[in-house]
C-alpha cells in the first residue's frame, strides 16, 4: 500500500511539473519503501537503496532491484524518500549528488511531519532549487547536480559526520540513539552477571553496546552473534565489537521473519517497540517468544524494557520462570530462564 510521502514524491511526474526520465535512463531511489507506483512510461532502470532489513526482503519479493546500500554512479536522476531523522536525510541527499553525474535530477520528498519543508529551506541555501510541490500532507521539491555537487555532498556529510561515543563507539545519525549510549541498554549491561559463558547472542544488536560489554564484563563467553535489521548500524557494530580471543559474527537479519538457525546459552535483548510513532508492544513480546526458542535448555534472556511496556505476560508463556534483576524510573531488567 502506497504511502502518502511516496505518493507526494511521485507527484510531480504524474501532474506533469517533471518530465519523465529517458526510457533508459539510470535512476537511484534511496530510503525506497515498498507501495511505490511509478508512473507510466518511467524507466524501467531503476536501484533501489534500503538498508532496513524487514523493508529491503519487502521490495526484494515484488521483483525489484535493490540494495542495503548505494552504488555505482553517473546516474541520471536520484529520488529520496526521507524519514524522521534530519541527519540521515542530509546524507541521502550527499549520496544522491555524488553518485549522480552533473545536472542528474535529485528529488527529495517526505511527510510534513518528518521536517521535510526545513530540508528543503537547508538545501535551498547550498543549491537554486528547480520547483516545489505540496501534496499529500508532505512536500517534494528538487534541483539539478551542480558542478560543484561534490563539495555539496562533503559539507552535508562534514554536518553529520561519524559520532565516537564515550570515545571508542562509532555511529553515525539515523541510527538508535546514535550520540550517546541508550540509558536502557547501560542498566541491562551494569545488570548482567560477569560469569556467563558458552555461546551468545545479541538480539537488535544496533551499532554493538551491549556485545562490546559483555566482552569486557563476561570473559567466559566462548562466541558471541549480533543480530541487527539496520545495516548501518550492523556495519558499525563490526567496527565497535572487536576481541581478540572472542570470536564475533554478524547478521542483517530480520528476527521477526527470518529464523535463527543457531542456538545459545545466553540471548541479551534491548528490542524495539515502534517502528512508525505509535508504540507496538506487540513486537517485544514475538522477539521474547523468538528469544526462548532460539535459547538451550535452561538458556537465560536479558531483557531490558521501558517500565510500561507489558512484557510480563509473554515472559511467563515461554519461559519456565523469570525475574526482574535491575531497575530505575524509565526501564526494568529481566532475567528469565527456559
Amino acid at each position: 500500500m502506497s504511502t502518502p510521502a511516496l505518493k507526494t514524491l511521485f507527484h510531480p511526474f504524474e501532474s506533469g511539473a517533471l518530465d519523465l526520465p529517458e526510457p533508459h535512463a539510470r535512476v537511484l531511489f534511496l530510503g525506497a519503501k515498498l507501495g511505490f507506483r511509478t508512473p507510466e512510461g518511467f524507466t524501467r532502470e531503476l536501484t533501489a537503496v534500503q538498508g532496513f532489513r524487514p523493508d529491503f526482503l519487502a521490495l526484494q519479493r515484488e521483483g525489484l532491484k535493490v540494495l542495503p546500500h548505494g552504488e555505482g554512479s553517473d546516474y541520471t536522476a536520484a529520488l529520496v524518500l526521507c524519514g524522521r531523522h534530519r541527519g540521515e536525510n542530509e546524507l541521502n541527499v550527499a549520496e544522491a549528488l555524488e553518485r549522480g553525474s552533473d545536472g542528474a535530477l535529485i528529488l527529495i520528498a517526505g511527510s510534513n511531519d518528518d521536517g521535510v519543508a526545513s530540508l528543503a529551506k537547508r538545501m535551498g541555501k547550498l543549491i537554486a532549487l528547480e520547483g516545489r510541490s505540496p501534496k499529500h500532507h508532505g512536500l517534494a521539491f528538487w534541483f539539478r547536480a551542480p558542478a560543484d555537487r561534490l563539495e555539496i555532498a562533503a559539507a552535508l556529510r562534514q554536518a553529520n559526520a561519524t559520532t565516537l561515543v564515550e570515545g571508542r563507539f562509532e555511529t553515525s545519525p539515523g541510527m538508535f540513539s546514535y550520540d550517546r549510549v541508550d540509558p536502557g541498554s547501560r542498566l541491562l549491561a551494569e545488570a548482567l552477571p560477569q560469569n556467563l559463558s558458552g555461546k551468545v547472542a545479541d538480539f537488535c544488536a544496533g551499532w554493538g553496546y551491549l556485545s562490546a560489554e559483555l566482552m569486557l564484563r563476561s570473559p567466559g563467553i566462548s562466541s558471541i552473534d549480533l543480530y541487527e535489521a539496520e545495516f548501518s548500524s550492523l556495519e558499525a557494530a563490526r567496527r565497535n565489537v572487536k576481541s581478540e580471543t572472542v570470536p564475533a559474527r554478524f547478521f542483517w537479519h530480520d528476527l521477526l521473519a527470518e529464523p535463527v538457525e543457531h542456538h545459545y546459552d545466553a540471548i541479551v535483548m534491548n528490542p524495539p517497540f515502534h517502528q512508525g510513532r505509535a508504540a507496538e508492544p506487540e513486537i517485544g513480546q514475538k522477539l521474547i517468544a523468538l528469544a526462548a526458542k532460539a535459547l538451550t535448555r535452561r538458556g537465560v534472556l536479558f531483557l531490558v524494557a521501558n517500565k510500561g511496556l507489558p512484557y510480563e505476560k509473554a515472559l511467563t508463556a515461554s519461559f519456565e520462570e523469570y525475574r526482574q534483576i535491575a531497575g530505575d524510573n524509565a526501564f526494568k531488567v529481566f532475567a528469565a530462564r527456559r
